[in-house]
């Protein structure tokens, strides 16, 4: 069985070769997930690193603030990521009309 690592901190001009070598010195690493930004393509500083779970245990051990480039490394088990959609099913929100009533409505008070 094998566990997914979160490694942040990383500095941008570190190459996905090189965490994966920094990486497979405590165990064979099955995956890197490098994470970059939607936009821009932009590498974000962190990713993901699967390995065998006790591989993955010593690589934790060793590597959590651990300094590459400059940069203290932090290395732990990933979380489960969190649901992020709205209330609309990921629906965009809609805008009002800039401050002015709507032509349709009145403002009558209710007659009770």
């Amino acid at each position: 069985m094998s566990k997914s690592l979160y490694v942040g901190n990383l500095s941008w001009g570190v190459t996905e070769d090189k965490v994966r070598e920094l990486f497979e010195q405590y165990g064979p690493v099955a995956s890197i997930r490098w994470i970059t930004d939607r936009d821009t393509g932009r590498f974000r500083g962190f990713c993901f690193v699967e390995m065998e779970n006790a591989a993955a245990d010593k690589a934790v051990s060793a590597l959590n603030n651990f300094e590459l480039d400059g940069r203290a490394l932090r290395v732990n088990e990933a979380q489960e990521r969190e649901d992020r959609r709205g209330g609309a099913g990921g629906a965009t929100r809609r805008r009002s009309s800039g401050g002015y009533r709507d032509r349709d409505r009145d403002d009558r008070r209710p007659s009770w």
